[in-house]
Order: C-alpha cells, then structure tokens, then sequence
C-alpha cells in the first residue's frame, strides 16, 4: 500500500500487536492449563477469568501472519511462529481452557484461522499439527448442534452457550478441510450450519431483525464457504439476500445494526434511534465481516455492488476508527446522533481489538484481486500492486488522492508486452466517468460495473480514470425524510458543531458545500450567519460532529 490513511492505520495496528508482550497473551491459556505463567493481566476482556478470556489471541496472529505476507517483515513473522509455539505447550487433552468459558465457540473459531494463517502465510510447519491437538481439544467443550444466540441469560449460565457463536464456526472449518483433509474439520462445519437462518434467507423472508449484527453477518460468510465446499446454490443466495436486506437497513454510511442489532427496513427505526442512541455500528468488528462477505461475493459474481458498498463502509465507518491504545482502549462503535463525539469502549482490549488489526492486513487483498484474465481493480487507494499474468511477475501502481479528488492514474510496469483484461470497478454514483489510455479518451463506461480494457499491454502504460464525485442527500429513512446526509461520492460529510445548537439548513445549501480553498479534507457551506464545517469520518479528530443534518422542508 502506498502512502495514504489506509496504508497509515495498517502500520499502526501493526506496530501495536508487534508489541504487545508474548507472556501477557499467553497467560490466560497457561494458567487456564495450570501450568507456570510468567507475564501479566492485559486487563479487560482479555484476563482469565474477564467476560472473554484470550479470545482476540487467534484474530491477533492472523492479523500478524497477513501483515508478514503483504510486508515480508521477518520479525513479524519470527513472532507468528513463537505464539504457534507458546500456545501449543497450553493445550492440554481435557481442554481446560474451555471449561467454564462462555465463548468456546468464538474463541476456537479465532485460533483456527490464526493457525490456519500461520500455516498458509508463514509457513510454519507446527501450524497445522498445533491445529489438530486444539481441535481434539475443543470438540468435546462444543454444542452438539447450531445454537441460536440468546442474550436474555444472564452471563454466569455458561451451561447455555447463550452468548456463544457457534454459527460462525463453518467458514473456517471448511477452509480448515481443505487445508488439512481432516474429515472431523467438514463434519464440523456441517454440524454448525445455520440451516433454519440460511434457509429463510435463501427463500426470500428477513431473518434479520433482532439477530445479532456483527455475528450474522459473520455467518453469511460460513453460508458462502459452504456454497464453495459443497455446490448448493442455497447457500449463496442466502448471502446475496442477506447483503441486499442489510444494506436495505444501512445508514448513509454503509454501517448498520444500531445497539450491535438489526432492526425492520423501513419500519423509521434508523431515524428515531439517532435521538437517544449512540451505539450507531460496531464499527471495526462490524466493517470487518462487511468487508469479508463483500469480498467473497464481490469475486463470486463480480458484481461491482460489492465492491462500491465496501468502498463506502472503509471511507465512512473504519478508517475513522481511533487507534487501539497499548492499555487496550479500543475504538467500538461509531456514533451517529445528533451530537456525538468520538471514544473508547468502557472495557479494556473488547472484539473491536482483536478486528481492527484484521481489517487493516487485509486492506491490501480488498484493493485488487486477479482470474486467469487479467486483474480487477476494485479500492482506488495509493498502491503498488504485483500480480502473476501468465506466470510472468507484473505491476500495476495507483497514484490518487481519491475521494477528495476525482483522478485516478494507473500505471502498468511489466516484463514484456502482454495481452490481458484491466477491469476498474465504476461506481453505480459515478455518472460522466471517463476513461483514458495514454491521454487518448478509451470509453464513457457504465456506472454501477466493471469497465473491462483486453488489450496488448506495454510497459509504461498509462490509465486515467476520472470519476465525477456527484453530490446528494440521503434522507435517513421514509419516515424522516428531512434528516439527511450529504454525500460527495462515496464520502459521507459530517457537520462538526459548535457550542450553538446547530440549526436547519436549506437543501440547496448543503448540496452547494465548497472545498475548503486551503487544500485541507474540509467543506464548508455558507450561511446567512457562521459557516457550517463540515468533514468525513476519517478527518473528525476530537470535535463534536453531526453525521445527519436536519434540512428546511422542500
């Protein structure tokens, strides 16, 4: 990644795992397996006997597998294999760290993909062996069926699994499959599909409302590793229609699942939730299973869908995420009412710490992804890109200062002349785009697909690609429909507010917002008193801020 906020948090977050003390993460495992335990409590939900001991150890290993594989930082990866290691000597045969813990599914289902990481991206060869004891381990701690979540226990009756995830164990249970050949892997992940969900999903009813956002949407990821494991198209029309009911559902910024649940479409419930609730998206975990699901579609059906609402659940919800502090503050959920200020979670080290670092190791496979025809460019970040075509190494750079500016510029650095598809994803708000090879205008391309180039390629070559970032207003719901957030592209500008109640503003007004002249990621609209500032999420540092403006009647 090149300069830019994206390649910004990914150094940051990995800077903050690199040093977090190998002792402290393993301590909750060796005292849980009653052995010595050097180090000390992270505090929070990380401690031993906190709400969810250990449980970002597997998610924090994947991020530093992913982060060695697109950096190649040796460091990174000597610390990979000496967690593989650490954790190895904490499992024991009777699975002590599962017993009484009300997360056993979670917690498991995070150390199968660090180690499934670890395998694939570091090649560590205790990986997948250390992956066997700790399933051997875990099995008999597990549900014996999918179990709904149930928060209405209270989170002492750990008998119940009934905070637990078990419906998101499938996704990494079939890519566990595939990765070892061991059959109790697969039988796993049938055992824990989500049939009754996927099902109602799949024949078109909303199961969505009053389900636990994050962790569902998690799941549609399990629906679509199982359409790859097993073929049933049941499986991948489940998670279309699940994407299409959250999006139906989402705010202006792509987020969704006001208070960690999703709520009825068009039932009003978005706007008057902003009067007294503050917990608008779990932001980090939330962006981080948006951007999973979009990605397994969005390569599936290479429908540009996924990737523009992937475009804006990164520029309008994660990237303004404040950095994990190395106490274990930790950035939770955004806020969108009518006064709201960025914060911290009340618990030290909560999920969001274990998904940030996720997310951020996985911006470089969201940006571009290849087929035996060429390669899709989906994110317009500042990027270098290199890619086999053919067997032959190839480059591809993005130089831009999107979404604040329109232009886009490719480049292509390449062994010798090639023949291959470019494909630039046009977003559907992108009327007038404009395509140009070599400073000679290529195409007027649809908004809402990919443009595909096939063409003889040479070294050198030059695409330019323009994209008009249009202005609109986007009522929060039918039932409010004079709260509104102004969009200027795939950005979301926010109001940042003074000590004055902020008052209406007239439609044309908003819409008429100018670049702050300086050069600075700043609006402003003119008004009749005080100009009005405003700024997208990622630019919002301690302020107050408004993400919905209340506009005069039309």
């Amino acid at each position: 990644m090149g300069s830019s906020a994206l390649a910004a948090q990914g150094a940051e977050t990995h800077r903050l795992v690199m040093s977090l003390d190998e002792d402290s993460l393993l301590l909750p495992y060796r005292l849980r397996a009653g052995q010595p335990a050097p180090g000390h409590e992270l505090g929070g939900w990380y401690s031993t006997d906190a709400f969810a001991p250990g449980s970002q150890f597997g998610q924090w290993m994947s991020a530093l597998a992913r982060f060695h594989a697109t950096t190649g930082d040796v460091p990174t990866r000597a610390k990979v294999r000496r967690l593989v290691r650490g954790f190895a000597v904490t499992i024991d045969a009777k699975g002590s760290f599962y017993e009484r813990n009300r997360f056993p599914c979670y917690t498991y289902d995070k150390l199968v993909g660090g180690l499934l990481d670890a395998a694939r991206l570091c090649g560590d060869e205790a990986a997948l062996p250390t992956l066997a004891r700790a399933t051997s381990a875990a099995l008999p701690h597990l549900p014996p069926h999918v179990m709904p979540r149930n928060e209405h226990h209270h989170l002492d009756e750990f008998g119940f699994y009934s905070w637990d995830e078990s419906y998101t164990l499938p996704e990494n249970q079939f890519l566990a499959w595939r990765a070892t050949g061991e059959r109790r892997h697969l039988e796993l992940a049938r055992r824990m599909l989500y049939e009754k969900f996927f099902g109602a999903l799949a024949r078109g009813e909303n199961a969505l409302p009053g389900k636990h956002a994050y962790s569902h949407v998690n799941a549609l990821s399990s629906a679509v590793q199982a359409y790859l494991t097993q073929g049933d198209p049941m499986y991948l029309e489940a998670a279309q229609r699940g994407f299409d009911l959250i999006t139906a559902q989402s705010y202006a910024t792509g987020g969704w699942g006001p208070a960690e649940h999703f709520i009825v479409p068009g039932s009003g419930a978005l706007g008057a939730g902003l009067e007294k609730e503050h917990d608008s998206f779990e932001t980090p975990c939330g962006a981080y299973a948006h951007f999973k699901l979009t990605r397994y579609l969005l390569r599936i059906t290479r429908d540009s869908r996924y990737g523009d609402s992937m475009e804006r659940v990164m520029y309008n919800t994660v990237l303004g995420a404040l950095p994990i502090r190395p106490d274990g503050r930790a950035f939770y959920f955004s806020d969108y009412s009518g006064r709201a200020r960025k914060g911290f979670h009340k618990h030290r080290w909560p999920c969001c710490s274990g998904t940030l670092p996720m997310i951020a190791a996985d911006y470089a496979i969201s940006t571009c992804f290849t087929d035996r025809q060429g390669i899709f460019v989906n994110l317009y970040v500042p990027a270098a890109v290199n890619w086999l075509q053919d067997g032959q190494r190839c480059n591809l750079t993005i130089a831009t200062d999107y979404p604040y500016e329109p232009l886009v510029v490719l480049t292509l650095q390449l062994p010798e002349a090639k023949t291959f598809a470019l494909n630039v994803r046009i977003p559907a708000w992108s009327e007038g785009a404009v395509l140009r090879v070599n400073g000679r205008r290529d195409s007027s391309p649809e908004p809402g697909t990919f443009a595909t180039m096939r063409r003889e390629w040479r070294s050198g070559d030059r695409i330019e690609l323009e994209l008009p970032l249009s202005r609109d207003l986007e009522s929060i719901d039918a039932q409010h429909p004079n709260l509104v957030a102004l969009r200027s592209g795939p950005l979301v500008l926010m109001r940042v507010l003074d000590d004055t109640a902020p008052s209406p503003i007239p439609r044309q007004s908003l819409l008429a917002a100018r670049r702050d002249p300086a050069g600075a990621h700043a609006w402003e609209v003119p008004t009749e008193g005080r100009p009005v500032t405003l700024k997208a999420f990622a630019d919002i540092g301690s302020e107050r801020y408004r993400a919905y403006q209340a506009v005069l009647p039309s």
